[in-house]
């Protein structure tokens, strides 16, 4: 009987890159489902039942941390993950396995050996109407805990952004930056004094910073909370941010007004 998989990831390309990726590792593992976030993967999981989920920890909605919890009853985890060193420990003590972006083919096939004993294990005690040895719910819970307690600390974050200006190459400090706003190519850098393009996504951006210092407030806009003067509502009802040093206001959408909550 094959086994079975799904993959979690907010960006399509990201899920495409894996899959592909698990195609030349595991060639006979079967992929049934995908998500974009952690809520849609507990329904998925729980209509397709996939033996292993490998799941991306920063998502909109419910993020891989708050979802895995549910999850890890009834599948193998994979986190897929670019959390810090006390993390990665963290992971290799419990019962799941990791992955660091980007995902590496050899890494990769590692990790599919190691499911591929675990699932054979599961399958040997089933048949021999035992306990299984070891609770992966228990443990992910424990290891869950760790990680709430522990994430960010120690991190280093990121505090210079480069950015090419011509043929030169000007370092801006985060805390100069009013925010980043992203399209399909690339990422603007704005400042009081000026505006730059690099070509970092939103989402490695997001993974770089501290989290207390820049926010997500829409799908292609990161902001600097100690740039933001106020919020208000427009005629609409929408959420708008008006930044220090800066005439244009940013929309905050509706997945991201919890931010917010007391207006």
């Amino acid at each position: 009987m094959k086994a079975t998989a799904m993959v979690v990831d907010d960006e399509a390309p990201l899920r495409e890159q894996l899959k592909s990726r698990l195609k030349q590792a595991w060639p006979e593992l079967e992929i049934i489902a995908e998500a974009a976030n952690g809520i849609a993967a507990i329904e998925e999981a729980e209509n397709r039942q996939p033996d292993i989920i490998f799941l991306d920890i920063r998502m909109p909605g419910k993020n891989g941390i708050e979802a895995a919890s549910t999850l890890a009853k009834n599948a193998l985890l994979v986190f897929v993950t670019a959390y810090d060193e006390y993390a990665i420990q963290a992971f290799e003590r419990g019962a799941m396995d990791y992955l660091l972006k980007p995902v590496d083919l050899e890494r990769l096939t590692a990790t599919c050996q190691r499911l591929q004993q675990r699932l054979s294990l599961q399958q040997a005690e089933k048949k021999a109407s035992a306990p299984p040895q070891t609770s992966q719910a228990n443990q992910v819970e424990q290891l869950l805990t760790q990680l709430m307690q522990h994430q960010g600390q120690n991190r280093e974050y990121l505090r210079w952004i480069q950015a090419s200006v011509g043929s030169s190459l000007r370092m801006v400090s985060t805390k100069e930056i009013l925010f980043f706003r992203s399209d399909e190519k690339y990422t603007l850098v704005q400042t009081e004094q000026a505006e730059y393009l690099i070509r970092k996504s939103l989402k490695e951006l997001e993974d770089e910073l501290d989290p207390k210092e820049f926010w997500r407030i829409h799908r292609s806009t990161l902001v600097r909370v100690s740039a933001i003067a106020e919020v208000s509502r427009d005629f609409r009802g929408r959420q708008l941010v008006a930044l220090k040093g800066h005439t244009e206001k940013l929309e905050v959408s509706r997945n991201h007004t919890h931010l917010f909550q007391q207006m």
